[in-house]
């Protein structure tokens, strides 16, 4: 199995959670396929453990990707890290597929050169924002991250001690009015491919916003997205 290729323009492709239409999403596996490959970015989630680290997983417990009934935010880290996630055949076969950590995925991100696009899953406090940013600058990695999150206080905050760090709000549906919230605050739009349309993509860039979109599997759609002239595209596959 490999990843499609499309007639991608201009845009910039981000593999979602790393490459996870091929490897396990969110782990090393994935961050190291993407890695391997033409993506200008990986994506990933980080959650904060109940003994204060940042670990990789889209959900806010394991039953989707591993059948454990193991939630974050009451767990240390060393309990998630004795978890074996499902291999993308459903099985538990491969004992390398753990839940693994921010320094981690920061660490393959700056190996093969890729731009870090981090989602900050958590109601995050401002401290731990703080700590998040810390670990980022220990690996002199600060200027190749972008945070993205569907909690637009995570953002805020990001901007209160970044000013000049490029931040995307996820969302569902472009609005005007949803665009000059973000003008205001200089958050980029990442938006929900479903919805999101020419003129939406056109208004947006019209404001000084850059859109990327979420998540486009199929070739038609991603080479209709980059025809449209949009920044960004997230996938799981497409390349």
């Amino acid at each position: 199995m490999n990843t499609i290729k499309f007639d991608k323009k201009s845009t910039l492709v981000i593999a979602h959670r790393g490459l996870s239409g091929i490897e396990k999403e969110n782990t090393n596996s994935a961050f190291v396929a993407a890695g391997n490959r033409s993506y200008y970015g990986i994506e990933t989630d980080i959650h904060k453990t109940r003994d204060g680290h940042f670990v990789i997983n889209h959900d806010g417990d394991f039953n989707r990707v591993a059948g454990e009934n193991i939630v974050i935010e009451d767990s240390t880290l060393e309990e998630i890290q004795n978890i074996v996630l499902f291999n993308v055949n459903g099985e538990k076969d491969r004992y390398d597929l753990r839940p693994t950590k921010l320094e981690n995925y920061l660490s393959i991100c700056k190996k093969y050169e890729k731009h870090s696009v981090l989602e900050l899953k958590s109601n995050f406090t401002d401290e731990d924002i703080c700590k998040i940013i810390e670990i980022i600058k220990s690996y002199d990695y600060l200027e190749n991250v972008t945070f993205i999150s569907f909690e637009y206080n995570n953002l805020l905050k990001v901007r209160k001690i970044l000013p000049n760090q490029p931040c995307q709000y996820l969302f569902w549906k472009l609005t005007d009015e949803e665009i000059e919230r973000l003008v205001k605050d200089k958050i980029d739009a990442d938006v929900w491919c479903v919805e999101l349309t020419k003129e939406q993509i056109d208004n947006a860039h019209k404001k000084g916003l850059k859109v990327n979109c979420w998540t486009v599997n199929e070739k038609e759609n991603g080479e209709k997205f980059a025809d449209w002239g949009i920044d960004y595209i997230t996938s799981n596959i497409l390349e």
